[in-house]
């Protein structure tokens, strides 16, 4: 099942919430830009899996490669945002 850029947008937006639950705290942003931040997550998961030709069919590994991107880019959101405030 290939979703396009909407799918991964729409698998995004649960992806950015399981991103938070899955890393709690408070971020720069509020949980507004932790979705945003899921969505990009998202379509950075679904862009490296097509240059890598790594099949992510099926919802499962949908949501779980968005979960890895949301959650990936969440970490280095923070570092970014601790050195800024630094």
């Amino acid at each position: 099942m290939n979703h396009g850029v909407l799918g991964w947008l729409l698998i995004g937006l649960v992806a950015g919430v399981l991103g938070k639950l899955i890393m709690p705290g408070r971020d720069p942003g509020g949980f507004i830009v932790t979705i945003l931040l899921g969505i990009a997550g998202a379509l950075l998961a679904g862009y490296v899996a097509t240059i890598l030709n790594i099949g992510v069919e099926g919802w499962v590994r949908q949501y779980g490669a968005a979960t890895l991107g949301a959650i990936a880019l969440l970490i280095v959101y923070r570092l970014i945002m601790r050195a800024r405030g630094s």
